[in-house]
């Protein structure tokens, strides 16, 4: 029988003892109870940690605006983007810092940060930052009442998150060919005809008009396996920025352009020649041009539909432990 994974927790130096609290999204696609179990006993020899799972959609976010109400020191998020992203919405514009740990598939922010992608390392990580204790200020994106840390979509890619989301046993096992089947299936279905349609207001009074719309708070969108989609790269977590793309048209014959774009990390999908570049956004409006509601999501979860909703970013919104 495999021997179970092991953290070093003795001997360690005497610190405060800061006040974590631990928010666990008993769902996440790479953790089981029992490694759960070995992180929370890891960090309690270090911390003062409270430990609470979530039961609901959005229950991570009720979560972390009452820690923030508790005042404690950190937030742990132990599960993926999607609960980084909950808990993110809970601590926005307070002095709670967040310290997420990798527990779901892709782990696009833990990346993004610098947390170790493995979630024993990232645990032992954790247990050195009692000694050196700076959380860093970074930039959060809001689309409508809902903040993102790396990503936004509108339209194509937020209608194959809505349909991947629904089947989490399969995207837990197939991951990034999942989602590849699914966006294939979905643009033939409903972006080769008579897709919804939007429009992007900038500050300037220039429209953008077009079918799918994507954000970024950081020069990575996602990731495919271990490669960086990197559709738009002059932005980061620190820009006071968020900046965006605008796919004008699906028609066949410039799709493939686009995916080629988005796989190849040297290239940049705003440059094509069916996107047009909103770069360096403080603020911007987007709507609907047909009254068809349109799928959006935040950091690869689906958040439901909008006609209309104000784009904005919030500068050093978020502290983060890392």
């Amino acid at each position: 029988m495999a021997s179970s994974p092991s953290l070093p927790v003795e001997g360690l130096p005497t610190t405060e003892r800061r006040r974590l609290q631990v928010i666990v999204n008993p769902n996440a696609t790479t953790t089981n109870p029992r490694l759960r179990a070995l992180v929370v006993h890891a960090l309690d020899h270090r911390y003062e940690v409270q430990v609470t799972d979530t039961e609901a959609p959005g229950h991570a976010t009720e979560l972390a605006r009452q820690a923030v109400h508790e005042g404690v020191d950190a937030v742990v998020s132990l599960g993926g983007d999607g609960t980084v992203n909950e808990i993110a919405n809970g601590l926005a514009g307070s002095d709670v810092a967040l310290l997420p740990l990798p527990g779901g598939a892709t782990n696009v922010y833990h990346r993004l940060i610098g947390m170790p992608p493995d979630l024993i390392d990232a645990t032992e990580h954790a247990l050195t930052l009692a000694d050196r204790w700076v959380p860093r200020p970074v930039d959060l994106g809001r689309i409508g009442e809902r903040w993102f840390t790396f990503a936004a979509g509108v339209g194509l890619d937020a209608d194959v998150v809505r349909r991947v989301d629904a089947r989490p046993a399969l995207k837990a096992r197939l991951g990034p060919w999942f989602f590849a089947s699914v966006a294939v299936g979905v643009f033939l279905r409903r972006y080769t005809v008579n897709p919804p349609q939007l429009q992007l207001e900038l500050p300037d009074g220039q429209r953008l008009d077009g079918v799918t719309l994507v954000l970024q708070n950081a020069r990575e969108f996602t990731y495919f396996s271990r490669s960086p989609v990197r559709l738009i790269q002059d932005v980061t977590l620190e820009s006071g920025r968020v900046s965006g793309a605008v796919l004008r048209h699906t028609r066949p014959t410039v799709m493939p352009g686009v995916m080629l774009r988005a796989l190849v990390p040297s290239l940049e999908v705003s440059a094509g020649r069916a996107i047009d570049a909103a770069r360096d956004l403080e603020r911007a409006t987007l709507r609907t041009r047909d009254g068809r509601p349109l799928p959006f999501q935040v950091d690869g979860d689906y958040a439901g539909d909008l006609v209309e909703a104000e784009i904005a970013v919030g500068h050093d919104a978020l502290r983060v432990i890392a």
